[in-house]
């Protein structure tokens, strides 16, 4: 079965070209994104993925339409050719179905994999040059005399439980994600304080759940975070962080399908949706601070509720 992927960059564009193409290449079903070259997500291309069967062909119009990389494309026909499904592009020489084609993705392949092997030789010589001359990479150890001073103001204030965690950090001009990476340097436990403040209330976060007022929601998280860049390498910390800030508190569990299972306790659904809208807020700022992209949605189990 022939199954098409088109792709524009934005809604100015049209996928006409690309739709009327793979029609008559034979195309049965045809999914289309909208999205730039870089971007991670890829809606229609995911579902696509998902629904491929041993013997299927995809047929794109260009190869550029597929990947975001000449890597990317390279580990997303290597994921086919396994799955016994075929690549066919319209207008390059690819046709991974026949030996031809298989040889020249071959061809690419090494192509990518001579560049990465450039750039960590030039990388590897830079760093020995910039040693022999007594220079050392990376970022200052500790913080500044600043940075300490602030992070101090920030225990002390946390300490007091006088303002919540929002108050803190716009009294301090921080941002939350740096307001809780200055209480870890200090040594401070967040979690039960975080949960309290959300609540208004002192009360051990176990008492908060098991009152009578409030019930407890079933959300399910889909969270994605890449890089921004090639250049940066932030993407496993910054999940680990907000596994660590902000999922935590919720009782967090990872589903085998990558989705999060959360713990929410709310009296009403004012309350759930400014708990979920300021929980999907601290994500996109904390992967913003850390120079990753990130997209999260969430949705309440057994409802068509979603945020």
């Amino acid at each position: 079965m022939k199954i098409g992927y088109a792709r524009i960059s934005t809604r100015d564009q049209n996928l006409a070209l690309q739709v009327d193409a793979l029609k008559a290449a034979g195309c049965e079903r045809i999914y289309q994104d909208v999205a730039s070259g870089a971007k991670t997500a890829r809606p229609a291309l995911d579902e696509l993925l998902g629904h491929l069967r041993a013997g299927d062909v995809v047929v794109i119009w260009k190869l550029d339409r597929m990947g975001r990389s000449l890597k990317h494309l390279v580990e997303l026909v290597g994921n086919l050719m396994e799955r016994k499904v075929g690549l066919l592009s319209l207008n390059d020489p690819i046709d991974t179905t026949n030996a031809q084609g298989r040889l020249v993705f071959n061809l690419f392949a090494s192509l990518a994999e001579f560049e990465r092997e450039l750039i960590r030789e030039r990388t590897s010589a830079g760093l020995t040059a910039a040693r022999a001359r007594g220079r050392v990479g990376g970022r200052p150890k500790g913080l500044s005399p600043q940075a300490e001073a602030t992070a101090l103001a920030a225990e002390t204030l946390y300490r007091e439980r006088k303002l919540s965690v929002a108050a803190i950090a716009q009294k301090l001009h921080l941002s939350k994600s740096t307001l809780y990476s200055y209480l870890q340097h200090r040594g401070v436990e967040i979690g039960t304080y975080k949960k309290s403040a959300r609540r208004q209330s002192s009360a051990p976060v176990t008492e908060i759940r098991n009152a009578a007022p409030f019930k407890v929601a079933t959300i399910l998280l889909t969270l994605r975070i890449e890089n921004n860049s090639k250049f940066v390498r932030c993407k496993k910390r910054t999940i680990e962080h907000i596994e660590n800030i902000y999922l935590e508190e919720y009782a967090a569990k990872r589903r085998p399908n990558g989705e999060y299972e959360l713990k929410v306790p709310y009296a009403n659904d004012k309350e759930l949706d400014e708990a979920m809208n300021e929980l999907l807020s601290d994500i996109a700022n904390d992967a913003d601070d850390r120079h990753c992209f990130s997209e999260s949605e969430a949705r309440m189990e057994g409802t068509d509720r979603h945020w």
